[in-house]
């Protein structure tokens, strides 16, 4: 059972590997990744 859920975990990892390395997929992670630093910037709160 162990074995077999490794093996679904590792295709998905590999999927999402292989969307990532695709032009089209990294402007959109980059995109999201400013809008991301964006809104830490303007929201940071003192502790």
């Amino acid at each position: 059972m162990g074995i077999m859920k490794k093996v679904g975990a590792l295709g998905v990892a590999r999927m999402v590997y292989t969307e990532a390395r695709k032009p089209h997929n990294q402007a959109k992670i980059r995109h999201a990744m400013q809008t991301v630093k964006e809104r830490r910037s303007r929201g940071a709160r003192p502790r």
